[in-house]
C-alpha cells in the first residue's frame, strides 16, 4: 500500500496532480500487476494535509517506534548530541539587548583583538556562571583533553552556545585578561548601554560590601608590623586588588585569609559596578574609591546608601564633596551623641505605608536642638509588626534566661561566675543580665525596658533635604537588594569556593559573576520569578543534533508553556526550530 501522485493535462496545456492511496495487485490470469485505488484524496494542491497526518499517526500506533521512524525515513535516524540550550540562549538574548557584547567588541577592537571571539568567550564564561555555578576550575578529568577548566568542558560537551566553536582553557584566560585589564572602559560602557536600555534611574545607587574567604594556613602577603597604627585622614583610598588577606570577615572567619568585594545597585536592583579589594581593606577607604570611580561617569545627582559600617564622619564628609549626599544606617543600640539626640526628639509618627511610620528630626552636632546649616536630619523609623516581634523574641529570651538563673540564690559565687561567663558570646542573654551588689543574679528589667525603646525602629541620617521621609526609608530598604545579590553571588553563582589563587584571576572571576548576575536580575525583575525557577524551567529546552542519509540537523525540543511565558514576559522572540543543516549522504556515518 502506498501512496502515488497520478497527472492529467488539461486541454489549456495546464497540468492537475491528485494523490491516491492504492496498492499493487497481480492478475489473476496474466500475472501483471496493477494499482488498485482504495481512496482518492483529490487535488494535490488542496489536500487535507491534517488528514493525512492522522492517517500517518494511526498507522504508527500498530508499529514499534524503530519501525515507524525507519518507515518515515530514507535511512537510519542517529542522534548525534543533546545539550541544554534555553538558559544559554535567553541569556544570549539579553546579553545582545543590553548592549554587553556590542560594548566588549568596541573595546576589543580599540585593542586589536579578534573582537568577535572574545566577546563570545566572555560570554561563554558568564553563561557558566549563571547556569552550572560550579567553579571554573576543576581538576583534569579523563576525556576531557587535558583541560583544567570546567568551563571549556561545559562549553564544548554540555552547552549549546552559537558561534563560540573555539573555546579553550588559552582562549578563557586570555578573556579573562581582557576583561581585567580593559575594567574600567569596559564597565563604564555596559553601564551606559544598560542604563539607557533599562532607562535606570540613577539618582540613588547603594553601596555595600561583603567577603569570601580560602581555607589555606597564610596570606599572599603578610603585613608589615607598624610601630605606630595607621591614621586614616578622610583622604584615603583603596587599590583594587584581591591579595588575601587576614581581614574582619562578613563570613564571620577572620581565622582565614580573604578578599573584601563592593558592588553598587541602582534603586531597581540592577548590579552596575562591581569592585575588589585585598582583604584587610576598610570600608571607609572602599566607599572613597567607589566613589571617585563612579563619579567620573558623570551621572546625575547621587544619594548613596549604605549600612552603618560606612556612617564614619570621614566618610560623611567626603561623600558631600562635588554635591553629592549620603543616606547611611545608624546603629541604635550604641549610638553616638547626635543619633542619641534624634531619637530623643519627641514628635508624631507619619504612617506612610503598610507597617511603615516615620518620623523626621534635626540634631544640631553635639546633640544640640537648633536647626542651622550645620544640622543633621535624621529619618526615624518604625515597623509595628517587627516591633511586636522584637518585643515576643525579647519575652522568650527572658523567660529563657529566667530558667538559667532559677535557683541561683542558693549557689556558690564560682558557679554563678561560671554562668555569667558563658552568657558573654550571647549578648541578646547578657544585656537583660544584672548582678546585685551582693552578687545575686536578677533579669534586668530597666535595660529591657531600654531595648523596647527599639522594638521595629531603624533610625538614618542623611545630608539630602529633597527626598521625603517616605522615599528615604523606601530608599534604605532597597538595601536588602544588595544584601540579596550577595547570596546569590555565593549560592547561585558560585562565588566560592574560588580555586583561583592568583590576584588577577581572583579578580577577574568576581566581575564573571558581576556581569552574570547583571543578566540574572534583568530576567527576574521582568518576569517576576526567580533564576532558581527561570532555570529549572529553561533547562527543559535542549537542541538535538540528529543525523541521516539525508544529512545532519540541529533541532531544538518543543517549547513549553513555561518557555512562551517566560520570553513574552522578556519581550523575546521564540528560537528558531532548526539552528543548522548540513546535507550529506554519510551523516550517520560520522
Amino acid at each position: 500500500m502506498y501512496l502515488r501522485e497520478t497527472k492529467r493535462r488539461n486541454r489549456d496545456g495546464s497540468t492537475v496532480s491528485y494523490l491516491q492511496l492504492a496498492h499493487s495487485e497481480r492478475h489473476p490470469v496474466t500475472g501483471v500487476p496493477s494499482a488498485k485505488v482504495i481512496h482518492n484524496f483529490g487535488r494535490a494542491e488542496a489536500v487535507d494535509r491534517d488528514a493525512l497526518a492522522r492517517l500517518v499517526a494511526s498507522i504508527s500506533r500498530f508499529l514499534d517506534p524503530e519501525q515507524a521512524i525507519a518507515a518515515a525515513h530514507t535511512g537510519q535516524i542517529e542522534i548525534l548530541d543533546s545539550r541544554r540550550f534555553g538558559g544559554a540562549w535567553l541569556l544570549d538574548q539579553l546579553w545582545a539587548r543590553l548592549g554587553i557584547g556590542a560594548a566588549l567588541r568596541r573595546v576589543a577592537a580599540g585593542r586589536r583583538l579578534d573582537a568577535e571571539a572574545t566577546e563570545r568567550v566572555l560570554f561563554a564564561l558568564v553563561a557558566q556562571r549563571a547556569l552550572e555555578p560550579g567553579s571554573k576550575l576543576a581538576a583534569k578529568a579523563n576525556g576531557s583533553g587535558g583541560s583544567k577548566l570546567a568551563a571549556t568542558r561545559w562549553v564544548c560537551e554540555a552547552a549549546a552556545i552559537e558561534d563560540c566553536p573555539g573555546f579553550s582553557d588559552d582562549s578563557a584566560y586570555a578573556a579573562m585578561d581582557f576583561l581585567l585589564d580593559a575594567l574600567p572602559e569596559i564597565a563604564a560602557r555596559i553601564f551606559d548601554s544598560v542604563a539607557h536600555l533599562l532607562n535606570l534611574d540613577v539618582d540613588i545607587v547603594f553601596v555595600d560590601t561583603t567577603s569570601t574567604y580560602w581555607e589555606v594556613d597564610g596570606a599572599d602577603e603578610a603585613a608589615e608590623l607598624q610601630s605606630e597604627p595607621e591614621v586614616d585622614d578622610g583622604t584615603a583610598t583603596a587599590v583594587e586588588g584581591a591579595a588575601r588577606r587576614f581581614g574582619k570577615s562578613k563570613d564571620h572567619r577572620d581565622d582565614l585569609p580573604q578578599v573584601v568585594i563592593a558592588m553598587a545597585v541602582t534603586r531597581d536592583g540592577i548590579p552596575v559596578r562591581c569592585w575588589t579589594f585585598p582583604g584587610d581593606t576598610g570600608d571607609q577607604k572602599i566607599i572613597r574609591t567607589v566613589k571617585d570611580d563612579l563619579g567620573a561617569w558623570n551621572l546625575r545627582r547621587l544619594v548613596w546608601v549604605a549600612d552603618a559600617g560606612f556612617a564614619s564622619a570621614a566618610n560623611r564628609a567626603y561623600l558631600t564633596r562635588g554635591g553629592g549626599h549620603y543616606l547611611h544606617a545608624e546603629k541604635l543600640r550604641h549610638t553616638n551623641t547626635e543619633a542619641a539626640a534624634a531619637l530623643a526628639r519627641p514628635g508624631r509618627y507619619h504612617t506612610v505605608a503598610d507597617n511603615l511610620r516615620v518620623k523626621e528630626a534635626w540634631v544640631a552636632p553635639g546633640g544640640g536642638t537648633h536647626e542651622g546649616a550645620r544640622a543633621e536630619r535624621f529619618v526615624i523609623c518604625h515597623n509595628p509588626e517587627a516591633a511586636a516581634r522584637d518585643a515576643a523574641v525579647r519575652e522568650r529570651l527572658i523567660e529563657h534566661l529566667s530558667g538559667l538563673i532559677a535557683g541561683s540564690d542558693a549557689w556558690p559565687d564560682r558557679r554563678r561566675d561560671e554562668l555569667v561567663g558563658s552568657l558573654k558570646a550571647k549578648p541578646g542573654l547578657r544585656r537583660l543580665l544584672r548582678r546585685t551588689t551582693t552578687g545575686l543574679l536578677r533579669i534586668d528589667r530597666a535595660a529591657a525596658a531600654r531595648e523596647a525603646h527599639y522594638d521595629g525602629k531603624w533610625l538614618l541620617r542623611t545630608s539630602d533635604l529633597t527626598l521625603t521621609a517616605q522615599d528615604l526609608a523606601a530608599a534604605y530598604k532597597q538595601l536588602l537588594a544588595v544584601e540579596r545579590g550577595w547570596r546569590d553571588c555565593k549560592s547561585s553563582l558560585g562565588l566560592r569556593p574560588v580555586y583561583h589563587h592568583r590576584e588577577d584571576r581572583i579578580r577577574a572571576h568576581i566581575q564573571l559573576c558581576w556581569l552574570a548576575l547583571l543578566l540574572i536580575r534583568v530576567a527576574e525583575t521582568r518576569t517576576g520569578d526567580t533564576w532558581r525557577n527561570l532555570r529549572h524551567e529553561l533547562d527543559r529546552m535542549h537542541l538535538v543534533t540528529l543525523a541521516t542519509a539525508d544529512g545532519r540537523v540541529a533541532q531544538r525540543s518543543a517549547l513549553t508553556s513555561g518557555h512562551k511565558t517566560i520570553l513574552a514576559a522578556l519581550d523575546l522572540p521564540e528560537p528558531p526550530r532548526y539552528l543548522d543543516f548540513t546535507p550529506g549522504t554519510d551523516a550517520a556515518a560520522d
